[in-house]
């Protein structure tokens, strides 16, 4: 009953975005507002609805592990494991904007999140300030989209412009807006009680689990965008669509989360501090020298992604299951370390063999 619970309550957050998402976007371009608006924001935070519920559940039911764990493990798994596999579709070319400002900003709000967070408590103060700049993000985001490029608005119009007719009137719209956050809530409600089950049965805490399992889970929104877009070729909303739910992930499902603990706040454990935050602040700043050079995510970027996100779960795992932090430390130092400094000199010589003025 568990496990049914658990897939039920993962099917309907994802049906639940898709149709918030569906009602949300045609709502807002009944009244004139452009596709690529419509992407920006509406899409690329209604990805990150699953996240947003389930946190902000989770704080209700007074499980503040698989709050953070959720958003944390959600930011590393949509760089390491969506945009590898992405890549592996078909190499990514990033556009100059994501490198410059998106990504920057992503870094930003990863270290803001670890600044706040390091007297181990996300108060709701903390929550405020996140919100509000989520807002301020938003309204940037929207005046910034009338100077974008007509080809990077041909393409959020050809996704997101609007294909079918039954869903053109209001009353329509506004019920699927209904109906999606109702799937959210109760969808969040049985994902986080049977994610609770889970964590009791196989002896680890609600922590793990909700970096691992609820992460990858409520991430699947962005698995299906970024894939998609990647298979038909939009390359732009493949990569912005994870860019931006990662940041309104941490501004947005963190902030909420935290207004809506109240005065108690989240507590943040040890663990997350020490370790986590600081893979999920790593795991962003690593996009910028990857995203630079050449603008573009390779095959071969993807493969260390991948490898990455598959390294981190073991680790988590095995820290789980007691075994001695020493031997675990000495995998990491020997075997990734190397491993990492090796594939940034094989990318760093490929573009310089692969640049304008290499013999």
């Amino acid at each position: 009953m568990t496990i049914l619970m658990f897939i039920a309550g993962l099917a309907l957050l994802v049906v639940g975005a898709d149709v918030l998402v569906r009602g949300a976007s045609k709502f807002a371009m009944s009244f004139g507002i452009s596709p690529l608006v419509v992407g920006l924001t509406i899409v690329a935070f209604g990805t990150s609805a699953p996240e947003m519920a389930v946190s902000v559940g989770a704080v209700l039911q007074n499980q503040t592990d698989i709050a953070i764990g959720n958003v944390v493990g959600s930011n590393i798994f949509n760089v390491l494991f969506i945009l590898g596999v992405s890549a592996l579709i078909t190499p990514l070319i990033v556009n100059v904007q994501i490198i410059r400002q998106e990504v920057p900003i992503m870094v930003g709000a990863s270290v803001l999140l670890l600044a706040i967070c390091i007297d181990g408590r996300l108060g709701l103060i903390d929550g405020i300030i996140l919100f509000a700049l989520l807002l301020t993000y938003t309204a940037f985001l929207i005046y910034q989209s009338r100077k974008e490029s007509a080809a990077v608005k041909e393409e959020y119009s050809d996704e997101y412009a609007s294909h079918s007719s039954w869903d053109n009137s209001k009353p329509v719209q506004i019920l699927l807006i209904i109906a999606g956050l109702g799937l959210l809530v109760l969808g969040s409600k049985w994902l986080v009680t049977s994610s609770v089950i889970f964590a009791k049965h196989l002896g680890v805490s609600d922590l793990v689990i909700g970096l691992t399992i609820v992460a990858a889970g409520t991430s699947m929104p962005e698995v299906a965008t970024s894939v998609v877009a990647a298979i038909k070729g939009e390359r732009d909303i493949a990569v912005g669509n994870v860019v931006g739910s990662s940041t309104f992930n941490i501004l947005g499902c963190l902030g909420l989360a935290a207004m809506a603990s109240g005065s108690t706040g989240l507590g943040i454990a040890e663990s997350v501090i020490n370790f986590d935050l600081w893979i999920m602040i790593a795991v962003a700043i690593a996009c910028l020298p990857i995203f630079a050079t050449g603008q573009q995510i390779s095959r071969f970027n993807g493969t260390v992604f991948l490898f990455y996100y598959v390294v981190y779960t073991c680790y988590l795992i095995l820290m789980a299951q007691n075994h001695p932090v020493d031997s675990l430390n000495a995998v990491m130092l020997g075997f990734v370390l190397p491993l990492t400094i090796i594939s940034v000199v094989v990318m760093f010589l490929r573009h310089n063999n692969l640049s304008p003025g290499s013999k």
